[in-house]
Formats: C-alpha cells, sequence, structure tokens
C-alpha cells in the first residue's frame, strides 16, 4: 500500500498528549496523526503525519466549518482542550492519556458541548506497523476491535460506527450541556481485555496526576517566563519513559530538517549528550527526584566496557536501534526517506565522555549521591578516554562520511577529565589525579592551537579548519575558557555575525556541512539558545533577553518547540517537540534570573 499526497498540517499546528510511556500528536482540527504504542519507539498505528490519512488516523471535529479554532493546555497539565466555534454552536475536544496500566495502553477524547447544536464526525482508521498493516476491523456492543496480529485496538463510544472504505466513520451531534467519551485502548490481541475505564473519572485523575507533578515547582522558578518553563518541564516529562526514566530526544521520527530533503531522523531514543543540560533543568526547577532518576537511567546504560559506550540508547537502555527505511510512506511534505532506528547509535563521538563525566559532577555537586557504581564507571571511562581522545570522531553533528578531529569533541574530552580532577578535590574521587591534570591540560593546549584560526583568531569546526560551527558557543558554558577570552568573544561574534539567519543560529555555513547532506536547514533552536547563555555570560543582559524572548516567540500556540525554525518559511522543523529545544528554553531562563545559573554551574565548578 502507497500513501497518496501528504496532508500533515504544519509541524506547529500539532500538539502533545502522552503518558509517560508514549506520546499522540494531534493537530489543529482535531486529528491524531501520530501515536505508537505501546512505547515511543514502538511501530505506530495512526502514521498520517509522515504519509497520508490512509496510513492511519483518528478524526473528531464538527461536520461544518469552524470559523475559529483555540486550543490549550487545562492549565499545568497534559490534557488538550481544541475548542471550535461554528456558525450552530460551539464544541470542545478534551484529549488526554490516563496513566499505562499493565498490558494497556489508552487515548480518550471527549466531545463537550458548550453552546447550540454541533453536527460532529469521527473517522478512524486504524494501520499498524507505520501505515501498512490494515487490521481486521470487528463491530462490538459498544464500537469496536481491530486485530493485526500480536496487537489489537478497542474502540469503545457510544456514538453509532459502521465500516466505509475500509475506515471507521461515526456521525452524531452535541448540544449544549452534553458529553460524549470515546475511549481507545490498546492491548495484545491474545490478552484478556483490559476492562474499560470510566473517561470522565479518568480525566480527573490524569488532570490530577498533572498538575500535582507541576505544582512542585515553585512560583518563583522561571521568574516571569514561569509559564514557558513549566510548559518545558511538563514537555520534558511528558517525553520521560517512567519506567526507566530515559528521556527521548523526541516524540517523532523523519520530520524533515529541510522540507522535501533526506536530513529525516528517528529520535525517540535518549542521547547521552543531553545528560547535563537535562540534569540541571530539572534540579534548578526543584525536580530533583527526575533529576536522580536520568541520572541512574544514565549509569545503567553506559555500564560496561567503555569501548562500546554509545552516543545514544533506546528507553530502556537499548543498544541496538538498526536503522531501516519505510517505502511505503510518502514522508512529511514528501521528504523521504522515512527512517525507523538511528544508524549513528554506531558511531564515535568523543564529546559524549564529556557530557557523561559532567553529569556525574553536576548531580553530586547538587547534592545526589553517588551510586555504588558510578565512581568505578567513571574511572573506566577515563582510562578508555585517555588512549583515544586523539582520535577523529564524527562530532557532536554526527556526520555520516568523513571523521576529523573537532574541536567541539575536543574541548568536551577536556571536560572529562576537568571533572575528574574536580571530583577529586571536592568529593576525594580516588584516581592518578596528576596524570588526570596533565591529560587535561595537553587537551586545552591542543585545542586552543589547533582549533583556532590564526588568521582571525576564531575556534573552528575542525583542526586546522577554516569552518564555523555553532556547537563552539559552548566553550564558556562548559568553563574550557572564560567568557571575556578574546578568542571566546571573536568566535561568538563571528557566529552571531556569519551563521544567523534572521537573528538566529544555524549550526554551520550550508555549504561547509560535515555530513555531505544538503547543508540548507533551519536555524537550530539549541544554538540559539547558546548564544543568548554567552550574551547572559558577559552581563549583555538585554541582548540575551531579547533573543531569548525571540525564541519564546517561535513556540506554537501550546508552547512546544520543534528542533529546527525557517526564518524564510516562518515554520518549525525537525522532529517534535524537541527535548533538547526545551530543555535550552529552561536553563536559559535559569540565566537570565538566577545570580548563578547553568552556564555559571559549569563554569565555575
Amino acid at each position: 500500500m502507497s500513501a497518496q499526497g501528504n496532508t500533515a498540517a504544519r509541524i506547529e499546528d500539532y500538539a502533545l498528549i502522552g503518558n509517560c510511556a508514549t506520546a499522540a500528536l494531534i493537530s489543529r482540527v482535531g486529528s491524531i496523526d501520530w501515536l505508537p504504542l505501546p512505547r515511543f519507539d514502538s511501530a505506530a498505528c495512526f502514521a498520517a503525519l509522515l504519509g497520508a490519512p490512509d496510513n492511519g488516523r483518528w478524526l473528531i471535529a464538527p461536520a461544518e466549518p469552524a470559523r475559529t479554532i483555540e486550543r490549550r493546555y487545562r492549565g499545568h497539565t497534559m490534557v488538550l482542550e481544541t475548542r471550535f466555534n461554528c456558525d450552530s454552536g460551539v464544541v470542545t475536544l478534551i484529549d488526554f492519556m490516563p496513566k499505562a496500566r499493565h498490558g494497556a495502553v489508552d487515548v480518550m477524547r471527549i466531545v463537550r458541548g458548550d453552546r447550540g447544536t454541533v453536527p460532529m464526525k469521527l473517522e478512524a482508521i486504524f494501520r499498524f506497523d507505520y501505515g501498512n498493516i490494515v487490521p481486521w476491523v470487528r463491530r462490538r456492543a459498544h464500537g469496536i476491535r481491530a486485530v493485526a496480529g500480536p496487537e489489537a485496538i478497542l474502540l469503545r463510544t457510544s456514538i453509532e460506527l459502521t465500516g466505509r472504505d475500509r475506515t471507521t466513520v461515526g456521525e452524531f451531534t452535541v448540544r449544549a450541556g452534553e458529553v460524549v467519551p470515546c475511549a481507545l485502548t490498546w492491548c495484545r490481541s491474545y490478552d484478556d481485555e483490559p476492562p474499560a475505564l470510566d473517561p470522565i473519572a479518568a480525566l480527573h485523575d490524569t488532570e490530577a496526576f498533572w498538575r500535582q507533578w507541576s505544582a512542585r515547582c515553585a512560583p518563583e522558578v522561571g521568574g516571569e517566563w514561569h509559564d514557558a518553563v513549566i510548559r518545558s518541564l511538563l514537555t520534558l516529562k511528558a517525553l520521560t519513559y517512567a519506567p526507566t526514566g530515559g528521556i527521548v530526544a523526541a516524540a517523532t521520527t523523519s520530520l524533515p530538517e529541510k522540507l522535501g530533503g533526506s536530513r529525516n531522523w528517528d529520535y525517540r531514543y535518549c542521547w547521552l549528550r543531553d545528560a547535563t543540560f537535562t540534569l540541571l533543568a530539572f534540579i534548578l526547577s526543584g525536580y530533583i527526584e527526575e533529576a536522580k532518576v536520568w541520572r541512574e537511567w544514565l549509569l545503567r546504560a553506559v555500564a560496561g566496557a567503555p569501548a562500546d559506550m554509545q552516543i545514544m540508547y533506546g528507553i530502556a537502555g537499548e543498544r541496538r536501534l538498526s536503522e531501516y527505511e519505510v517505502p511505503w510512506l510518502a514522508g512529511y511534505a514528501g521528504s523521504r526517506p522515512v527512517r525507523i532506528g538511528n544508524a549513528a547509535h554506531l558511531q564515535r563521538q568523543t564529546d559524549i565522555y564529556g557530557e557523561v563525566m559532567d553529569a556525574f559532577y553536576t548531580a553530586r555537586v547538587h547534592g545526589a549521591e553517588p551510586e555504588d557504581d558510578a565512581e568505578r564507571v567513571q574511572q573506566e571511562l577515563l582510562n578508555y578516554l585517555e588512549g583515544h581522545w586523539q582520535k577523529p570522531d564524527s562530532g557532536i553533528w554526527e556526520a555520516r562520511r568523513d571523521v576529523q578531529r573537532n574541536t567541539h569533541s575536543a574541548v568536551m574530552a577536556w571536560v572529562a577529565f576537568d571533572r575528574a580532577v574536580r571530583s577529586a578535590g571536592k568529593f576525594g574521587f580516588k584516581g592518578p589525579v596528576k596524570r588526570w591534570a596533565a591529560v587535561r591540560d595537553q587537551i586545552h593546549r591542543e585545542a586552543c592551537t589547533r582549533g583556532v584560526d590564526p588568521e582571525r583568531g576564531v575556534f573552528v569546526q575542525r583542526f586546522g579548519g577554516k569552518a564555523l560551527d555553532a556547537a563552539l558557543l559552548r566553550i564558556p558554558l562548559v568553563g574550557f575558557l572564560p567568557p571575556d577570552d578574546p578568542r571566546v568573544i571573536k568566535t561568538r561574534d563571528a557566529i552571531a555575525d556569519e551563521l544567523t539567519l534572521d537573528g538566529l543560529v544555524r549550526r554551520y555555513l550550508p555549504d561547509q556541512t560535515p555530513d555531505g547532506l544538503s547543508g540548507d536547514e533551519g536555524a537550530f533552536l539549541i544554538c540559539s539558545f547558546w548564544l543568548a547563555d554567552n550574551y547572559a555570560l558577559v552581563g549583555r543582559r538585554r541582548e540575551a533577553r531579547v533573543l531569548f524572548e525571540r525564541l519564546l516567540a517561535l513556540r506554537n500556540d501550546v508552547g512546544l518547540l520543534a528542533e529546527e525554525y525557517d526564518p524564510h518559511a516562518k515554520r518549525l522543523l525537525g522532529n517534535f517537540p524537541q527535548a533538547f529545544s526545551h530543555v535550552g528554553l529552561i536553563n536559559t531562563a535559569h540565566n537570565l534570573i538566577l545570580r548563578k545559573g547553568p552556564a555559571e554551574h559549569r563554569a565555575g565548578g
């Protein structure tokens, strides 16, 4: 079966609901276009996002055109409300996912009549295996059951449903004061059917869970940007796989970094690179328990031989993330190929050793006592890195062709040994401290010599090269050099002058992409947050604030960010919502309001 055309909405037209095990994307018009079941990294049963409606979706919407559509989350929760204002009246669609239960995942949709009498329509197209498998659908007393191999979906509702062209449809009306619930439940086809949940009771329980969680964030967190910070924290929580504490980079795969391009990657995995940023975002926002759980996931994931440490893992710590293409999906806006899995997990990226060492150090600085095996794991990582830090790698941007000596990778190798030395002084971390200090100093000298363009006095992407790289904005953020060092200032200003599009930062120039693919992409949002952090570190708070406010304005109507933004087309690009972008938002807010924000924490020890 092939998808005919692509009808997916703009990326910013989607909202997220989740249950800390998986997540769904819902468009402004009330269509669930993406839903992997039962986990973030499972095959999707609704995949219209990456193809066409025939690849699976679940639409509930007015049968007549809506004059206006308004969306919001119910306070500080992940319960979504979409309000349709029609000529015949007003109706609200309430979407949420209750907490996952053993052997089952539920999605609840409640239609509430607010004014008048509104004719409504329901269209459910169930397709397992990313839109590839049409299930066998049987009518039930209160809905339908769709089965394909080991999976089953139950749709329970009072709406009269009929089958039409391999699609389940229903028509109904909602009057003011009426409530019409629909409950979808995923389960194994060979297990006993899970009992039905009461949608109204489930709504109250789900709302209470999120309100209790968000209430742990003190009112002063985020200052004037408290609501934006809370929404980003909720997004991170929704992207967390509760059984293990792993946080996926995004809820989606293959949303393009360039419309129609081939930079389409699967981000439903956990990157080590995000570790310290995520820890600081949680810790400084008061979520110490979440930070500890994330650190424990990190320790379990990297346990083993240091040579085998990967840049990313599955949500339970899986190591094999084999990549393949899905030819029957047309791709978002025709952006092929659609990829499942991520071959980058096989790459050598030296910077991750610094990220891991920094994460353990940062957690301990903030009072999280180390796990029993943490010190031994760190010692083994350092022993391995001591003999391998000079080797070429694929770098932070995961180049899939030539490896090189990346300056950013050297900087983060320095971080690894620097944090080991600091840990020895602060916490009695055992090891050859003098040797670690010598290696640290050697890396520093080499990066400051070979990683700097002698003509311009700026740090460059690769040793001996000329190209700029926005990752070098991290140099003062991790304490490699002070923010007022002339080389840091020149690098920051060169990036601001040469790598920006309408004031937003790109990773590199289009003709200097390190992976050989088309470099014509949008601005990379985390890099723009890093630039704001750089301004904040040197007291240029007005410029930092202006840039931060500009980035906040890029969020969609419910406060979500993707990976990139296209200033020309004025639309979000890349996988969505992107955890790293929201971590950047949280940490930059802290940098602007705290006496010692995340950048100061990392730079100052």
